[in-house]
């Protein structure tokens, strides 16, 4: 646990310039909080203790101004700068190295219990105040621009931005690979 702890506020001088001291990240970074709980109100929602998992993360979103469910998927090294207003629905995927600004929402698109939020592979940025909405797969490596909303998949290693987002520049896989990978699974 300890170690963890200690990864999460190596992150923090690794993506946050403005990150001084560890008793500041400790006490001032509301992403890393967020953090803390979700993996406590996970823990407790594996083991299928549902209302206190809910109930906890909604204490952090008071807390913090991050709302987490705890059914969500999330990886190794997740760091959220500012936080706040940030929305991570029950069955969005988060791998590893990935970082989100103020503002992001991994939301649904359906009413039916099944997979409705975003998978965000590994090492994916994601700007303020986008919002990536339905089952859609953000590719490895890939970024988000900042208010861009996204509502297909975006393969890896490449941009999009926009409303409605889309890839931008060039990317190490053709769009048409990606959709067929995505077909495939």
């Amino acid at each position: 646990m300890f170690d963890r702890v200690r990864e999460d506020v190596a992150v923090a001088f690794e993506k946050d310039p403005a990150a001084r001291s560890i008793p500041e990240v400790l006490a001032c970074y509301p992403g890393l909080h967020a953090i803390w709980c979700y993996r406590l109100a996970h823990a407790l929602w594996k083991r299928e203790f549902l209302l206190a998992a809910r109930l906890l993360s909604h204490l952090a979103r008071f807390l913090t101004g991050v709302e987490i469910h705890p059914g969500a998927e999330i990886g190794r090294r997740f760091f959220i700068d500012h936080g706040n207003g940030v929305v991570i629905g029950e069955t969005a995927e988060i791998g590893d190295d990935v970082m989100c600004y103020h503002g992001v929402t991994l939301g649904g698109d359906s009413m039916v219990p099944e997979k409705r939020h975003p998978t965000l592979e590994d090492g994916v940025t994601v700007g303020a105040g986008a919002t990536l909405l339905g089952p859609i797969v953000v590719g490895r490596e890939a970024n988000v621009g900042a208010g861009s909303v996204v509502l297909e998949s975006v393969p890896p290693y490449c941009t999009a931005i926009g409303v409605p987002a889309e890839v931008v520049g060039d990317c190490e896989q053709t769009i048409e690979e990606w959709k067929d990978r995505l077909a495939d699974d």
